[in-house]
């Protein structure tokens, strides 16, 4: 979270959204609706900018609604008792206790050991790795927080270090792989994502019902053209110098003897996320709800001492999530129930007059992409924009599920476009083995791919399979 804040772009701002409340109210739209939108874009704004943390600046956009008599405090307040808000809190507390379990570490030295025999290996090992444990891990940057140590420990082990001239040996390669994989991982599974459910939640609002099976029915075909894909571009790009790493799978073998066998934890923990996992792909068949099953995953995992009170009084970043997410969504939900969607969505809709829903749907998802160039923070451009791209879509008869799933995925798959496309870049970013430029060249090659792919291989596949 950001700390540091700069009053002087508090106060600019503060001003501009004063600037905007102002102006005169367009034809087509209520005063409230206005007024709303002044709130929301100046908050947005602010994010992009980074002028304060999210959080600050989400609920002084809900005390700022609520005192000028734009929302009443009931509308407001709805977001914190939303059902798959909930879900995102609880599926961050599970992700924790994965980690705690020791888990996901396992399952990484497991598939190191079995595809670890090269540098490309390695790659696609991370991959699988993040893949597997992305349903139970509904934060990228939480995965981040798993992958990094293990494949800092690879490039090491592999002489490859960021302060002697060797980090284009190993890091560098794996380093940008881990950012792409995460980019994929997070657009394969409704829960690998915190901005998903919240996505879901708002293409509701226009009548297209996604759930955890359907989701994974459209994306596994794109997705996993994608896992095969993408890291052997990167590793082409990248042009690692070692190609063949034999330590690999034995330092993978060293840690998994250093572990010993499965702990009662771990055996819990993946029983545990077992269950869950198919729970929440039989929830619409059964009408048994997703948020109580986390619910009672979590309850399990505290009783068997894996999740502790301590750890959750540790978890400052869940009450930030709970908090900010709620109040964005709400903000963004009553623009559309105000009528702002709607009314922009046809300001856009009449620019695409004339073409075909096909060419409309196309430069929807590659614009919708190329803007988060400036944005940095995924789920701040999904509730900006979703609803938005969405209803022009709709207008111009683009089929809503197809158009609903790819900006979805859209809002995964193109995190690598840049340093700061999302939270899970940082640790990274951060490692020392990658430059800038080098992110930013690896980041447009990624983006290109991963959308080259979902929007050829992807549209066939969901045109098929959606209903």
């Amino acid at each position: 979270m950001n700390s540091h804040v700069s009053y002087r772009s508090v106060l600019a701002m503060l001003l501009l959204g004063v600037v905007i409340w102002f102006l005169p109210v367009p034809e087509g739209l209520t005063a409230p609706a206005w007024h709303l939108f002044a709130i929301f874009i100046t908050t947005i704004i602010a994010v992009i900018l980074n002028v304060a943390s999210i959080f600050n600046l989400a609920i002084a956009a809900l005390a700022i609604a609520i005192l000028t008599g734009t929302l009443t405090p009931e509308q407001a307040y709805s977001g914190f008792s939303a059902g798959f808000i909930l879900l995102i809190v609880v599926a961050f507390l599970l992700a924790r206790a994965a980690i705690n379990s020791g888990l996901g570490e396992r399952i990484a030295y497991l598939i190191i050991r079995r595809l670890g025999k090269s540098t490309l290996g390695l790659g696609y090992s991370m991959a699988i790795t993040d893949a597997i444990i992305a349903p139970a891990f509904p934060s990228n940057t939480a995965r981040s927080g798993v992958l990094f140590p293990i494949i800092q420990a690879i490039a090491l082990g592999g002489g490859s270090r960021p302060d002697d001239g060797t980090e284009r040996k190993l890091g560098n390669f794996l380093m940008m792989n881990g950012i792409a994989g995460l980019t994929i991982s997070s657009a394969l599974w409704l829960t690998a994502m915190a901005a998903n459910p919240a996505g879901v939640g708002i293409a509701e609002e226009f009548g297209i019902n996604i759930n955890f099976s359907s989701w994974l029915l459209a994306s596994v075909v794109p997705s996993l053209t994608a896992l095969i894909v993408v890291p052997y571009v990167l590793f082409k790009v990248a042009n690692p110098t070692v190609k063949r790493t034999p330590e690999a799978p034995e330092l993978a073998s060293a840690k998994l003897q250093e572990m010993g066998q499965l702990t009662s934890k771990e055996w819990i923990m993946g029983i545990t996320f077992i269950l869950v996992v198919i729970a929440w792909a039989l929830s619409e068949t059964l009408g048994i709800d997703k948020t109580a099953i986390a619910f009672l995953g979590l309850a399990v995992v505290m009783f068997a001492n894996i999740f502790t009170a301590e750890d959750l009084k540790a978890q400052g970043t869940v009450l930030d999530i709970w908090v900010w997410f709620a109040i964005l969504y709400t903000l963004s939900n009553a623009l559309n129930e105000f009528g702002f969607m709607p009314w922009l969505g046809d300001r856009i809709a009449a620019l695409l007059t004339g073409f075909s829903w096909p060419v409309v749907y196309v430069v929807l998802v590659v614009s919708y992409v190329l803007i988060h160039y400036f944005f940095v923070s995924q789920t701040a451009q999904m509730l900006a924009l979703y609803g938005v791209f969405l209803s022009v879509g709709l207008t111009a008869g683009v089929p809503g599920p197809l158009l609903a799933l790819m900006l979805l995925f859209a809002t995964n798959f193109f995190a690598a476009i840049t340093p700061q496309g999302s939270s899970a870049n940082v640790i990274f970013a951060a490692s020392g083995y990658l430059e800038t430029q080098e992110m930013y060249k690896y980041g447009a090659v990624i983006t290109a791919v991963n959308t080259l792919i979902y929007l050829t291989v992807g549209s066939a596949w969901i045109s098929l399979v959606a209903p």
